[in-house]
């Protein structure tokens, strides 16, 4: 089942309201939801359930990382997948096709963050294989994880570009699929909000990790490469001001809450899932920023073996995840340390209530 990176509220506006401005981003998005449509409605007919059923806290076994086995195929903007495939691992080092390059190089940044911040071995810890598709659909404005592969859109040249340009796209939606094999979190309300956010998380620090960037030197931004130029926006969403990624008279202002006082009560987007994350991804943003240094050491490890430990139940909410987090963060490093001082006042900056 999808997880796509472009919510679909987004899609709803474009399509709504893009016409006169945007024409042929309008038809993109009504075709992008046309699309999703069949995911939308399966969901909703299993609101209690993840979409990956079978994984489960515990499932994957962890291994010493052998290096990534990436294989990236090209749709030819039709919707079949996976495509022709055009390169793989070991083949020579770049095709003429700048979004296969990206997704192959995208997809290596991913395997490499995980296994050297945190000794993991491909999404599954099984060493799953990264296999993605470009040039998926005509003008298709949205990437998504299917469950074992990327696919990846070329945007319509309007508002969006090419969804291979964004390494921290890459590293957001190939985290859902950690997520998938771990703590399995429902994709409904305050648990689909954290299962965004963990995404958002993993996306940074891809990013971070990828650029040798440390928390200040970050741009804490998701999707940056995404908007064209005729849009006014930095990027889909901003972990250390949520709200302020975007504010165009086509697209809206980016409605996502920086607290909980502002928290979003809907029964769009699964319950406000891409709305809401903002929240616990500006906590994460405030831990990072606190404890210093690079990212996806301690902040990164809290969450990290927060998400993979196996405390986390499938409707864990924001105080029960951020509990986990301070009690990690006293496992790894301890009560008095700077670290643990640093989770439980990003949380408490948030709103949101620690139990310590």
């Amino acid at each position: 089942m999808r997880h796509s990176i472009i919510p679909p509220y987004l899609l709803a506006r474009l399509a709504d309201s893009a016409g006169d401005r945007f024409p042929r981003a309008a038809e993109a998005a009504r075709s992008a939801l046309r699309d999703d449509e069949p995911v939308r409605l399966a969901r909703a007919a299993r609101p209690r359930y993840h979409d990956f059923g079978e994984a489960r806290p515990g499932a994957a076994m962890a291994r010493r990382p052998e290096g990534p086995r990436r294989t990236i195929y090209d749709a030819r903007n039709g919707e079949e997948l996976p495509g022709h495939r055009v390169r793989a691992e070991g083949e020579p080092d770049v095709v003429e096709d700048d979004a296969a390059n990206e997704a192959y190089d995208g997809l290596g940044a991913t395997y490499a963050m995980f296994a050297e911040a945190f000794g993991r071995a491909s999404i599954d810890d099984r060493e799953l294989r990264l296999d993605a598709t470009v040039h998926y659909g005509a003008d298709y404005d949205n990437a998504f994880w299917d469950g074992g592969r990327m696919v990846f859109g070329d945007g319509d040249g309007e508002v969006f570009g090419r969804f291979t340009a964004s390494i921290s796209v890459i590293g957001h939606e190939l985290g859902h699929g950690v997520t998938q094999f771990t703590a399995n979190l429902q994709y409904q309300g305050q648990s689909g909000a954290l299962n965004e956010s963990i995404s958002d998380v993993f996306g940074a620090l891809v990013e971070q990790h990828d650029r040798g960037q440390d928390a200040a030197a970050a741009s804490w931004l998701i999707g940056a490469e995404l908007f064209t130029d005729a849009v006014e926006g930095a990027a889909l969403r901003s972990m250390t001001e949520p709200g302020t990624a975007y504010d165009d008279d086509v697209l809206g202002k980016d409605p996502q809450p920086p607290h909980m006082a502002d928290f979003v009560d809907t029964t769009e987007d699964y319950g406000g899932v891409h709305i809401n994350s903002g929240i616990p991804n500006r906590a994460f943003a405030l831990t990072a920023t606190a404890i210093g240094g690079y990212a996806w050491e301690a902040p990164g490890r809290i969450w990290y073996e927060t998400l993979t430990g196996g405390s986390l139940g499938p409707t864990t909410d924001f105080a029960g995840f951020a509990a986990a987090t301070v009690a990690t963060a006293t496992r790894l490093y301890g009560e008095d340390s700077r670290e643990h001082a640093a989770v439980a006042d990003a949380w408490q900056a948030v709103g949101v209530p620690v139990t310590t």
